[in-house]
């Protein structure tokens, strides 16, 4: 597909408008819409910059066939030829595929920090060992990326695992890196507890939620919620409160529940708990959405279902399997500590073909 020209120059009609609109005294004042004029502008600048290499190369690779047709008469002058031919034509793909991505319409919640909720399955204490084991793969990529992690609440097991823990990821492009992390999430391993080193199966859990920026881009009224006060509890006594300082919100018309009692202040339960109930309700709606669209489960990487088993972790063979593209990694020691980098990768890359594969109407 042959991009129109004029794309391009409305294109960079809005790249100038934006840098004007950035120029003005005051533009900072409000930082979400100077965030997103920013988050515009470098999109935009991006995408003309590889057009600009595009042409380039083509350009390049035109001048280079002209070279080729006056060699005739000097060998060493047509193998010079040949030999960047070769280079240019390895290299123009690569360009084209690059432009076409940049040209995909961007979604908006690529940019949001993410809430992330791991949840023991089936499997007993294996199970919320393993979540355990999640939250820290997770904690761990994040702090390579140099993202943020905050713990919203935590439901800890007798063995150092989770029955559920819910977090917060901040930073750059964390839903977008993420989102493909949502579903179930099967481990094969010998559990410690096991004598006969017999390997067992049990399973996690994972939501990724896009956090709401602002409570008000989902309706929450007052007489929607029911807010139950309760003592906070912990494992060995720890971090009980003889305050009512947890709390439990329940959204009437969906029955959403969130607890929290991570915190010793009520009002910042409170506030972390509606951070989850947004986060939740905007995911609801979207999911909602999504039903309504025929192409959606074609043009996704899996449906976002917590049911869908999307990944298993098999510990005697050091092996991971991402059933959803079909990808096998022998390295999983590594990518429990975090080195998740070639699993999302590839995701992001199918997920590319998709939706390029969608544009082009080429989707079967």
């Amino acid at each position: 597909m042959e991009p129109d020209p004029a794309y391009f120059k409305q294109a960079a009609a809005r790249a100038e408008e934006l840098e004007q609109a950035m120029s003005v005294p005051g533009a900072a004042s409000n930082p979400h819409t100077f965030k997103e004029m920013v988050r515009e502008h470098q999109r935009l600048r991006d995408l003309l910059q590889a057009a600009d290499d595009l042409r380039r190369r083509r350009q390049m690779l035109a001048d280079n066939a002209e070279l080729l047709a006056d060699s005739a008469g000097d060998p060493e002058l047509a193998e010079i030829a040949r030999a960047e031919k070769a280079e240019l034509e390895a290299e123009l793909p690569k360009a084209e595929r690059r432009l076409m991505e940049l040209m995909l319409p961007p979604d908006p919640d690529d940019s949001r920090n993410t809430i992330l909720e791991i949840r023991a399955g089936t499997g007993g204490e294996e199970a919320a060992l393993f979540a355990g084991d999640l939250f820290r793969m997770y904690a761990k990529f994040a702090d390579a990326h140099g993202w943020k992690t905050n713990l919203i609440d935590a439901s800890p097991s007798d063995l150092g695992g989770y029955k559920e823990i819910i977090f917060s990821v901040e930073g750059t492009d964390v839903y977008k890196t993420l989102r493909y992390e949502s579903g179930g999430h099967r481990v094969q391993r010998v559990p410690e507890t096991e004598a006969q080193g017999r390997i067992h199966t049990s399973a996690a859990t994972v939501a990724v939620l896009p956090e709401v920026e602002e409570i008000s881009e989902v309706e929450i009224k007052p007489e929607d919620l029911r807010v139950d006060l309760f003592c906070a509890s912990g494992p060995g006594g720890q971090k009980v409160n003889k305050t009512e300082s947890a709390i439990r919100l329940t959204h009437l018309p969906t029955g959403l529940v969130v607890a929290c009692q991570d915190e010793r202040s009520q009002n910042r339960n409170r506030d972390k708990a509606m951070r989850v109930l947004a986060a939740r309700l905007l995911d609801l709606k979207r999911q909602q959405e999504h039903d309504k669209r025929t192409t959606e489960r074609k043009t996704q990487i899996g449906s976002g279902d917590r049911s869908e088993r999307i990944r298993t972790y098999n510990f005697p063979q050091n092996r991971l399997t991402d059933h959803r593209i079909n990808l096998t990694l022998y390295s999983l020691d590594q990518i429990m500590e975090g080195k998740l980098d070639d699993v999302v990768g590839a995701l992001q890359t199918r997920d590319v073909e998709l939706r390029l594969a969608e544009q082009m109407g080429n989707v079967n």
